[in-house]
């Protein structure tokens, strides 16, 4: 289970991405070169409003789409283990009868298999399946369960943890699937039907509303514009579907808070549909996900900030920082530039701005409408591909063992320096995954960690930090930025 804390003033408000199991690391691997022919989706057609007493007919259309996924993965037994005795009860449950064994930490410790439950909702007849990364990151096996109880073992076609969507290929014909709806007309109060296999009991609907809709600032995912709900969704229900009450899938189900517990709240949250099928067509067709990039650090315009700038309303996305040779700069975007509207649509905050320009494709133009000292003024700009850059280190035959694999990164930018708290000018790669079982974990190596040198030399992308990792004898020496402060890491 993936879980974020935030302190709030009179809780700790509990972030949990909904797998059912211990939680598994970032699969990066999965990301196919356009090996696979584009899905047929089923749309929606349009509806007119009807009075429902029972949901039946809708439960019976979706169930057969939505599957159960299992995955597992072999890690070792954490250190911190081996202070206990080896006749202590624990001791025997974690690792067997081992008495008078001896074990070398951390070359000898033993293995154990972490198993996860999360779902999944077939989206195409030829077995399309789209669920969340985290139900299979990192997962060396995973299974399929249909709801006639048919098991596959699937191929991830890809995944993009910036969303936290993957998606799944089962080798099978003429299957149930889900109709895909459109969340953009999704509205406050709207019927919504959770449809999953929470805790592993089965397949289990529950019904709500919508409670409200482009919820961000969560902290959960990279990009977040959540639907979120009061249909009772629990740990398991994650890749679920949410649907409408026509039965159209509506977003996939992919969070909880709730206050000091790992059950339903209330308050649940689902990746729009829109988003969704947008990163399952970019995984399809090029393997992995491509956004456009304007090179700015967009701000919400406050009441207080629009007096100062002498706007009439605290709306659009204040220009905070401008990235160098970005699209942005050579289109004339300055500091301090508050920008309304893109391609004729208001921009409403900050994260509207960022999530309108990511579903872009790189090189397509946008007109901006930039409210400037006093004037407003259209400013054409031509997009360019998100230049962040992902490296993931594994064991590979002929090159040894590096004692930093099973390590994730990816380029700090002024976008992801800025989430992580540092100036805008750091430079470095940022930790987005760390194996529990590699030795950069022992190390101490952290998720959020920025690694700002490999060997006393300069990191300044993934590709330099791979480099310099090949380049080295098999042991490390990182320098890294943890909360603004550097230390270095021997791994």
């Amino acid at each position: 289970m993936k879980i974020q804390f935030r302190k709030g003033p009179q809780a700790i408000l509990l972030a949990a991405a909904l797998t059912l199991g211990l939680g598994v690391a970032s699969v990066a691997a999965g990301r196919l070169n356009n090996t696979h022919p584009a899905p047929a989706f089923q749309f929606a057609e349009p509806h007119h409003a009807v009075s429902r007493t029972s949901f039946a007919p809708v439960a019976k259309k979706v169930l057969p789409a939505v599957v159960a996924v299992s995955s597992s993965k072999v890690t070792k037994i954490p250190a911190e283990f081996f202070g206990q005795m080896p006749d202590d009860p624990m001791f025997r449950q974690f690792f067997g009868n081992q008495q008078g064994r001896h074990f070398n930490v951390p070359h000898d410790m033993p293995e154990q298999r972490e198993r996860g439950l999360g779902s999944g909702v077939i989206v195409t007849p030829d077995g399309y399946i789209l669920t969340n990364n985290h139900v299979v990151d990192g997962a060396s096996d995973i299974k399929v369960t249909l709801a006639d109880q048919r098991v596959f073992t699937p191929t991830v076609v890809g995944t993009d943890p910036n969303t936290d969507i993957a998606v799944l290929k089962i080798d099978a014909t003429n299957l149930p699937c889900v109709r895909m709806g459109d969340s953009s007309k999704v509205e406050v109060g709207d019927v919504a039907l959770a449809i999953g296999d929470p805790f592993g009991v089965g397949q289990t609907v529950t019904m709500g509303i919508v409670s409200a809709t482009r919820r961000s600032h969560l902290g959960i995912e990279d990009y977040e514009d959540f639907i979120q709900t009061d249909a009772p969704i629990n740990p398991g229900n994650s890749g679920g579907a949410l649907v409408n009450e026509y039965g159209d899938l509506i977003g996939i189900n992919t969070a909880i808070i709730a206050h000091g517990s790992e059950g339903n709240q209330g308050i649940g949250f689902a990746v729009p549909v829109n988003l969704a099928r947008n990163v399952m067509d970019e995984i399809v067709e090029h393997g992995k996900v491509t956004r456009a990039y304007l090179g700015i650090l967009p701000q919400d315009v406050t009441p207080a900030m629009a007096k100062a700038f002498g706007a009439k309303d605290a709306r659009g996305a204040l220009v905070g920082d401008v990235t160098p040779d970005s699209p942005a700069q050579k289109s004339g975007i300055e500091k301090g530039d508050i920008i309304l509207e893109a391609n004729g649509k208001p921009v409403e905050d900050s994260n509207a701005l960022r999530m309108s320009i990511s579903m872009m494709q790189p090189g397509s133009h946008v007109n901006l409408k930039v409210f400037r000292n006093g004037a407003e003024r259209e400013v054409p700009v031509t997009l360019a591909e998100l230049p962040t850059q992902e490296a993931t280190l594994r064991n590979e035959n002929g090159h040894g063992r590096s004692s930093l694999s099973g390590v994730s990164v990816e380029t700090v930018t002024p976008e992801s320096a800025h989430d992580l708290g540092l100036p805008a000018s750091t430079h470095g790669v940022v930790v987005t995954r760390v194996d529990p079982a590699s030795a950069a974990a022992d190390a101490g190596l952290q998720k959020g960690d920025v690694i700002q040198e490999v060997n006393r030399k300069p990191v300044r992308s993934a590709t330099d930090f791979e480099n310099a990792v090949h380049a080295g004898n098999g042991d490390n020496l990182l320098l890294v930025n943890r909360n603004g402060s550097t230390l270095y890491l021997a791994v």
